[in-house]
């Protein structure tokens, strides 16, 4: 074989260098989120507390950049709820940070509002192995999240919202493709204007958080951004289904640890009116429902009436106590503490 033969033959890439083959095909330094940030262009010369000025200054500004998304951001909450209400899931999916705060965001969903973990689920690039190192070229595996959103069997009455800070992401653009075709809802999160990446999707939020300090690393600002809106997104949709009181957790997980406990027994004896330890009494009758003990206590009902009451009231406290029926002097407390 001649020699010219022999370099012309393509070498085959491995599994760590995948990305460096896409990389003269793909160019990003146009996005928004690989410029360089002005103040800290001499950020290794800076003093320590000059450097904690700056990196607290940029971050400081991440709410505002939120707050500007707000339209969206409450079109994915109104979309998300419904679907909840049909009986459908709110599936995040991303790579890298983008993916951990997805899985993330869903894992804390069952302690905090007493969910079915089907309810909200996160899908990572590179799968469980990714959540604590690196999976090199999985974000560019666009068949395998394919696989993913195939392996969920995502229905219409499903929402796959898609995390990719940088827009760009294989991964993340495959699925929503793929989450579209079997037709569910779709939400896209990035943090570069839409200028610079489209995305076909029912509900496109961008956020525009600006250069990192750090250039390119979104696991900062973006990653911060992505925090703020996931937690708005499933706090809030819960909140619309009944999930909380005023401002309290009435439908956490109690049996979670020892501090939900405590914290469901003050749940209790803050809307009843009932002492700490009448109110544990009550929590434990009910299994563990602070929903449930709260009724149990201000009607004065047995486990069973309660939960049943709750039920025909779409499982919120708060259609509980504004019903006819409930009019007595703790009923009235409760009314009255929500609206303080």
């Amino acid at each position: 074989m001649k020699r010219s033969d022999r370099t012309r033959r393509a070498k085959p890439i491995r599994r760590g260098t995948r990305g460096l083959g896409a990389a003269k095909h793909q160019r990003r330094g146009h996005l928004l989120t690989e410029q360089r940030n002005r103040r800290s262009m001499n950020l290794d010369a800076l003093t320590l507390s000059d450097a904690f000025e700056v990196m607290n200054a940029e971050d400081a500004q991440v709410p505002r950049a939120v707050a500007k998304a707000k339209r969206e951001i409450v079109r994915a909450i109104e979309m998300v709820s419904a679907a909840w209400q049909h009986g459908g899931r709110l599936i995040y999916i991303g790579a890298g940070t983008s993916g951990r705060l997805g899985v993330l965001d869903a894992s804390e969903c069952p302690p905090t509002f007493r969910s079915d973990p089907r309810m909200v689920r996160g899908i990572i690039a590179g799968g469980k192995k990714a959540l604590w190192r690196s999976v090199e070229g999985a974000e560019d595996e666009a068949s395998a999240a394919v696989a993913a959103i195939r392996d969920m069997k995502l229905t219409r009455h499903d929402v796959l919202m898609g995390i990719a800070t940088g827009g760009t992401t294989p991964y993340v653009h495959a699925a929503l493709a793929e989450a579209r075709r079997r037709g569910a809802k779709t939400i896209f999160f990035a943090c570069v204007p839409r200028q610079q990446v489209r995305a076909t999707c029912d509900v496109d939020i961008r956020v525009l958080v600006g250069p990192e300090v750090l250039t390119g690393s979104t696991r900062l600002k973006a990653g911060t951004a992505t925090k703020l809106v996931l937690n708005m997104i499933t706090t809030l949709s819960m909140v619309r289904l009944g999930k909380t009181f005023g401002n309290l957790m009435v439908d956490l997980n109690s049996y979670a640890c020892r501090k939900l406990v405590d914290r469901a027994t003050r749940v209790v004896s803050e809307v009843t009116g009932h002492s700490y330890s009448s109110s544990g009494r009550l929590l434990r009758a009910a299994r563990g429902s602070a929903k449930t003990a709260i009724v149990m206590g201000l009607c004065g009902l047995p486990r069973d009436a309660a939960e049943q009451l709750l039920r025909r009231h779409g499982g919120r406290v708060r259609g509980v106590i504004q019903s006819a029926g409930t009019g007595s002097r703790r009923a009235r407390t409760a009314r009255a503490r929500s609206r303080a």
